[in-house]
Formats: structure tokens, C-alpha cells, sequence
């Protein structure tokens, strides 16, 4: 699971963990991610700790080299949950903000889905499950990189669906909405006010969008492929 330090991560993390899984918990605070496995540990789980950055595509590589060696090379399910988060006029983002956005959001996912689903597609079994967000269906100001790089996933998950899924891998997706998390902290009031739109009405928490995950990489989901779960309170609906 990558960005699975803090958030929708940890939180899926700990689920799979809860559910017999083995975790490998991927971040680029050393600190947080002991945390996180010694959390699980505590719970009776079992979980190992990968610093890495996805901004540089060799530390991607070498992440999936470390999975493949901590899981007995086998890795059944691929979360790319790591996401940055831009929120910025187009007239503001500068050129080594876009690649680095594009480099987490979607090359990390790219190269990791490389180097893994072949392995899957040869055991004839696996599960990938991508985290995007409803601002990649939706034009919203100071959003334009942001969304851009999560529509673009949405888009390999589709392909990746059509590419591995006759081989027994399935590919999904999940976009939440407004969901609260450290990584939106100090955006509170955006959070209510996109909520109150939503029949739900109320802001997501990362349990909410865990569970989903969960049950996209669970044996109950095999008839499913190339979809992307909204988990947003049915603001996309209506």
C-alpha cells in the first residue's frame, strides 16, 4: 500500500492487516510508518515498514523490488493509495510542481503496476485497487493539476482492467469525496461545504473509504473490473 502512513491509508493498511493480510506499509516518514506497523502488530497483525519517495522513479522500483522480497515474491493486492495534493490557479503552478504531482499521482502508480500485475497475471490472481477522488469528474477551480493527475488514473484503471483482467487480475478504483484526513487539514470549511451538496451530508472519514477498498480486493468483488467506486456520499450521483 503506498502513502499508507497516515489517513485512507493507514487505515486500509490496518484493515487488511485485521482481515489476515501481511501489510507492507510504504511512506517517506520513518517515523510514522513504525508507528503504523507497530500499531498493527499491537492488534495481531503482521506488517513491515518501506521508506520511499515516489517522486523519483528509481525509489519506485526498488519499493517494488522490496515488496516482491518481503512477500516471498508474491504480492496479491496493490493499493496506490499516495497522493499530493495540489490546490492552486493554473496561472500558479510552476513546472517542477506539475512533474512532481504527475510524478506520485500517476507515474508511481505506472511503475508499480509494471512491475507487479505481470507477476499477478502469471499466478492467474490479483487485485489492484487505485485511490482518486471525485475532483477528477468534476471542474473545479484551483483543482486543475490535482484533478488532471486523478482523472489520468482513473483512465489506467481502465486500461489496466482491459490489460490484465483476462489474465485474472482485477483492476479498480475508488474515488472518495470529501473525506477527512491530515492531509486536508486546514481545508475544513471546503470539506463541509462540498459535503452539504451530497445526500449524505456530512464529510467522509477514512474508514469509510477503507472498507472499500477492502471489499474491491476481496474474492466478493470478482465479477468486478475497470470500475471506480464513488465513496462520496452521493455527491457525483446528484
Amino acid at each position: 500500500m503506498t502513502g499508507s502512513t497516515s489517513g485512507i491509508g493507514r487505515e486500509t493498511a490496518r484493515r487488511f492487516a485485521a482481515c489476515g493480510a501481511r501489510v507492507i506499509i510504504t511512506g517517506r516518514d520513518k517515523a510514522r510508518g513504525e508507528e503504523a506497523v507497530a500499531v498493527i502488530a499491537q492488534d495481531g497483525g503482521r506488517a513491515h515498514f518501506v521508506a520511499a519517495d515516489l517522486a523519483d522513479a528509481d525509489s519506485v522500483l526498488w519499493l517494488a523490488h522490496q515488496a516482491l522480497d518481503l512477500a516471498g515474491g508474491q504480492v496479491d493486492v496493490l493499493v496506490n493509495n499516495a497522493s499530493l495534493l495540489s490546490y492552486a490557479a493554473t496561472v500558479d503552478v510552476k513546472v517542477d510542481e506539475f512533474d512532481t504531482v504527475m510524478a506520485v499521482n500517476v507515474r508511481a502508480a505506472l511503475l508499480l503496476v509494471g512491475a507487479l500485475a505481470p507477476r499477478m497475471a502469471e499466478r492467474g490472481d490479483g487485485a489492484i485497487v487505485n485511490v482518486t477522488t471525485i475532483v477528477a469528474n468534476r471542474g473545479i477551480p484551483g483543482f486543475s493539476l490535482y484533478g488532471s493527475s486523478k482523472a489520468a488514473l482513473q483512465m489506467l484503471t481502465k486500461s489496466w482492467a482491459a490489460e490484465f483482467g483476462s489474465a485474472g487480475v482485477r483492476v479498480n478504483a475508488v474515488s472518495p469525496g470529501p473525506t477527512r484526513t491530515e492531509g486536508m487539514a486546514g481545508y475544513d470549511d471546503m470539506l463541509e461545504a462540498t459535503a452539504a451538496q451530497a445526500p449524505a451530508n456530512q464529510v467522509g472519514m477514512p474508514q469509510d473509504v477503507a472498507r472499500a477498498i477492502v471489499f474491491l480486493a476481496s474474492p466478493g468483488a470478482k465479477m468486478i473490473h475497470g470500475a471506480v467506486l464513488p465513496v462520496d456520499g452521493g455527491r457525483l450521483a446528484v
